[in-house]
């Protein structure tokens, strides 16, 4: 059993850069076309090979989400995308369609290809003949429990690498494919596009009765027969691994830089205790409770999850106040404000490889001396005394109930 792999989403420059700084070995990303997630933000030409840079010369790879299912006018547009992804030094394309993944071994050798989620892949058969094909990995589909995993290892070639969803969003429809999203709102989600129909809520109305709404409900908020929890699988690390999976992966490129960066933190301290056998440290597992979420499950992993009839709002009780930039050795560090906070309210710190500690906010000063007891202009720029030197990108916080009622 090697050290799990662990792959973290980037969906800017931002949040690439808290993926690399609080430990990911592998971040997925997309350019500006051919990716599932339209709306991450995502990078241009000219940011891509800037990012890919920035994270090799950090020891961490780069794999790109080439994973939509192309019209005939799109596909013409793919082989010069493919030579460009390989020119900026992409170590992997994660690829859905099978065209999409036989111009990739032809216009972007250099590129290691890995199979999407999308394909569904189940069963061994399906993962060695893609191994086949030239595969140097399947993500697997997320309805598969651990003995089906691990057979699944147990009956394709040892080159084969095998990647599972290990925290993040769940999709209602197999494997993510869906067509819900086009047929409600015009936008395809098998072409980035999704407009998340499945956490709308929703009433029934009979034929007869039109403008008569009868709520489906558990609750008196409305319905929740199409939620889903989101997965969570930090408690289950050692039984990943013994399953034989390769590398798990963090779901949520469209999700905060803050959540790339606690999830990320939480998942590489979890990891490296599982791997070294060691007992997991809570304080690290918990900071999964510290980002917006709803209530988490281990998904198909221990077997058939059943329908959640519970509320399934996001969970949000820490806010981001500010980002560190750099500090001194005597804890004096320059912040750029998130959002606003005021002298003596009671912060949360927590960094790169820094365990969360708390503070209170003390006298503040901008840039040039000026006394400050609350920062008030987004992104500005101050000092704030922490006591203790703290490495760059660690993030002030502070608990504050933001769910949904």
């Amino acid at each position: 059993m090697g050290k799990i792999e662990l792959l973290s989403p980037a969906g800017d420059m931002e949040r690439l850069k808290m993926a690399v700084a609080y430990g990911a070995d592998a971040v997925y990303l997309a350019g500006t076309v051919f990716g599932m997630r339209a709306f991450a933000g995502n990078f241009s030409p000219e940011e891509l090979p800037k990012a890919v840079a920035f994270a090799h010369s950090r020891g961490v790879k780069v794999h790109v989400t080439v994973n939509t299912m192309p019209r005939n006018e799109e596909a013409m547009a793919l082989p010069a995308y493919l030579e460009q992804l390989q020119d900026a030094g992409v170590d992997a394309l994660i690829l859905a369609d099978l065209g999409a993944f036989m111009q990739a071994g032809k216009y972007a050798p250099k590129c290691a290809r890995h199979i999407s989620t999308q394909q569904s892949v189940a069963n061994y058969e399906c993962a060695a003949a893609w191994h086949d094909l030239g595969a140097q990995r399947v993500v697997l589909a997320r309805e598969l429990s651990l003995e089906e995993i691990r057979t699944i290892r147990q009956r394709t070639p040892k080159s084969l690498e095998i990647e599972t969803f290990g925290h993040g969003a769940m999709c209602v429809s197999y494997s993510g494919r869906c067509l819900l999203s086009n047929y409600m709102t015009g936008r395809d989600s098998n072409r980035g596009a999704c407009a998340q129909p499945c956490r709308y809520q929703y009433a029934l109305m009979e034929e007869k009765r039109p403008g008569e709404y009868f709520p489906v409900f558990e609750d008196e908020k409305g319905t929740y027969i199409l939620n889903s929890r989101d997965m969570c699988m930090i408690d289950h690390l050692k039984d990943l691994q013994e399953a034989g999976v390769d590398c798990i992966k963090i779901e949520g490129r469209a999700k905060s830089a803050y959540y790339a960066a606690i999830v990320t933190g939480a998942y590489r301290h979890c990891i490296d205790d599982v791997s070294a056998g060691r007992e997991v440290d809570p304080v690290w597992r918990n900071e999964v409770e510290h980002v917006s979420h709803r209530i988490y499950s281990t998904g198909f992993y221990y077997g058939e999850p059943g329908q959640y009839t519970e509320n399934s709002r996001y969970i949000r009780e820490w806010q981001v106040c500010a980002i560190v930039e750099s500090c001194d050795e005597k804890g004096l560090a320059l912040c750029s404000l998130r959002n606003k906070f005021t002298q003596g309210d009671t912060l949360e710190a927590v960094g790169p490889d820094l365990r969360p500690f708390g503070f209170t906010a003390g006298e503040m000063t901008d840039l040039e001396g000026v006394h400050l007891t609350e920062p008030r202009t987004p992104q500005m720029k101050f000092y704030l005394p922490l006591g203790v030197q703290v490495p760059p990108l660690t993030i002030l916080r502070r608990s504050v109930d933001l769910s949904a009622k």
